[in-house]
């Protein structure tokens, strides 16, 4: 036993003895051993609570009800024929109720929606976050921007913090606040995905932001915020095939929706530019045909109205309109943005090419009609 011992405790002696020499020897030996495992909890994901915590008690619920005539069969309305077969009497009309979204702008309970989401509507009822209802009165609608101005009556409201277009870029973070499906507010999150597209064909006047944010029926008229908490849209639309979010919504941004709500408590309409003209798309073909470069940027005239604001300032057909007072014009859209978004009664430049040679012509817009 007393053998066994001593043996160990020699070996034991060895072995340090052989790793004080090995480390003596090459001391970056012990660099190369496995380090340890950082077992630290790793950084949380990040949350938008706040944001939302923010902007969700702006966003309300809208509830807008019209009366929608029945199609119904004449020999099936006929009263000879109901009284023979003994059938009840079928109404002529019926209630239809739709559901949207609206924000608050401010405290003083002007709210942005959808002009689609109060269209025809005989009573518009809104329910905000906190449980409280109302019932809403229409101050004035933009059927070209599909806005719609609405107002009402309660206190201590709560207005959305508002921010801009301009300061939103592609691939930033944005979250949809709305009440889709009617099934209470909801948050959907996503990223800008385009600004500005246009040629879409849903409204007059277009400069949409695009996103994949989840947009349904009942978010119209809602909230596109940042992650700050910061309104920069109106949602409006979704391309699908089906009606139901794809990954492609677009929203009205909050710098029109300001614009149109400002003129519309003012002046009870929006005030748009108007020069009485019509134009269409410059093809390099076309360009070629009126004697300039087959580059030109800029769009074709093709009619002008007989004392309108452009014939006055002498435009005429065939002119190819390349800048308005100094901005550059690439397709009818941004001639028509443009243009809208003059004061009546202002004066603009209109620089145009006529058989080739360049022409300044000065024109005094007028109030488009309605």
């Amino acid at each position: 036993m007393l053998t066994t011992i001593r043996f160990v405790v020699k070996s034991v002696i060895a072995g340090l003895a052989l790793a004080f020499i090995v480390v003596a020897i090459k001391p970056n030996l012990i660099a190369r051993l496995p380090q340890a495992v950082d077992l630290a909890p790793a950084t949380p994901a990040a949350s938008y609570a706040s944001a939302v915590h923010t902007a969700a008690p702006a966003v309300i619920n809208i509830h807008a009800s019209r009366v929608v005539k029945r199609r119904v069969n004449p020999l099936v309305d006929d009263e000879f024929l109901r009284r023979f077969f003994n059938r009840p009497d079928v109404p002529k009309e019926r209630t239809q109720s739709d559901l949207g979204s609206g924000v608050l702008l401010g405290a003083n309970g002007v709210v942005v929606t959808n002009h689609h989401v109060v269209a025809n509507a005989e009573e518009i009822h809104v329910m905000l976050r906190d449980g409280r209802s109302a019932r809403a009165q229409v101050v004035g609608v933009d059927p070209d921007t599909d806005l719609a101005i609405l107002r009402i009556p309660l206190k201590n409201l709560t207005g959305i913090p508002i921010g801009t277009v301009d300061d939103l870029a592609v691939g930033d973070v944005v979250l949809a606040i709305g009440n889709p499906f009617g099934v209470g507010q909801t948050v959907t999150m996503g990223i800008v995905s385009a600004k500005g597209r246009s040629r879409l064909g849903i409204n007059t006047f277009e400069d949409f932001i695009q996103t994949d944010a989840a947009i349904n029926p009942g978010n119209s008229g809602g909230a596109l915020i940042t992650a700050e908490g910061k309104l920069v849209g109106i949602n409006t639309a979704i391309l699908s095939d089906t009606g139901q979010a794809s990954g492609i919504g677009f929203a009205i941004p909050v710098d029109v929706a300001q614009h149109v709500a400002q003129q519309i408590t003012q002046f009870g309409y929006v005030r748009r530019g108007w020069l009485g003209i019509e134009v269409e798309r410059l093809t390099a073909a076309e360009a070629e045909k009126h004697d300039a470069p087959a580059s030109t940027s800029g769009v074709l005239v093709n009619r002008v109205l007989a004392s309108g604001p452009a014939a006055r300032a002498g435009l005429k057909p065939g002119d190819l309109i390349v800048e308005i007072d100094g901005t550059p014009i690439s397709d009818p859209q941004s001639a028509i943005n443009t243009i809208s978004a003059v004061s009546p009664g202002s004066p603009v430049r209109i620089t145009v090419l006529r058989s080739g040679r360049e022409l300044d012509l000065d024109v005094v817009v007028s109030q488009r009609p309605g």
